[in-house]
């Protein structure tokens, strides 16, 4: 069995699933937690396994993702975006792996860092805001600690905060003239401001309160 490199670099991304065709192979227990994420950020999910939980069960009868009730084959990933493997099998894995990486796939192998070409950070989510943690594997309990310590550090206002400057940004784009250097100013000084505290403490502006105070002039 070879020894992982951990220092290999991984590429942070965020990728638009919205659409895109996921497949998991496997359906335990494993594989409802991937299915449950992937459906929360849009990808049409299909999952292929012969058995799978209750819950997964009950979504597919409803429609929301696919089933196909057998084991995986080759040619189960013709079309997929994204492909997750969370089986007990080696053997699996590895025709999973390998099909894959020749259709050019995105593919994790649960627990199998060598046969993957991404690996799932830990999240912290707040709206649109989302942090995420890695260790590229060499201490996913070092991640999950970290997450959860700035799960306790950064409050729900943040959720409204990153909302409320993407509403701001639409108008700035929209009514103020000029380069991406000339709105720049604008933005920075909302950074610098305390609007994050006063929605903390419980106060409510809308987009059109910042602009007439922060860009106003800039029309």
């Amino acid at each position: 069995m070879s020894v992982r490199d951990y220092t290999k670099p991984y590429y942070p991304v965020f990728l638009d699933l919205t659409g895109r065709l996921a497949v998991i192979v496997g359906g335990g227990a494993v594989a409802e937690r991937k299915v449950r994420t992937l459906v929360e950020y849009g990808a049409r999910v299909r999952i292929i396994a012969p058995q799978v939980t209750p819950w997964i069960a009950g979504q597919a009868g409803a429609g929301t993702i696919e089933h196909e009730p057998r084991g995986y084959v080759r040619g189960d990933l013709e079309d997929a975006f994204l492909v997750i493997c969370a089986t007990d099998s080696a053997e699996v894995n590895v025709a999973v792996s390998d099909e894959a990486e020749a259709r050019g796939c995105l593919v994790n192998v649960v627990d199998v860092p060598e046969l993957c070409s991404f690996i799932v950070p830990s999240i912290v989510r707040r709206g649109q805001l989302q942090l995420a943690i890695s260790t590229g594997g060499a201490a996913p309990a070092v991640a999950k600690r970290l997450r959860k310590h700035i799960d306790g550090h950064v409050g729900p206002e943040w959720e409204t905060y990153v909302a409320l400057l993407g509403e701001l940004r639409a108008l700035v784009m929209e009514r103020v003239p000029g380069s991406e250097a000339d709105r720049k100013p604008i933005f920075e000084a909302v950074a610098d401001s305390d609007l994050l505290e006063r929605i903390a403490a419980g106060e409510r502006p809308t987009a059109e309160d910042l602009f007439a105070r922060f860009a106003g002039d800039a029309r």
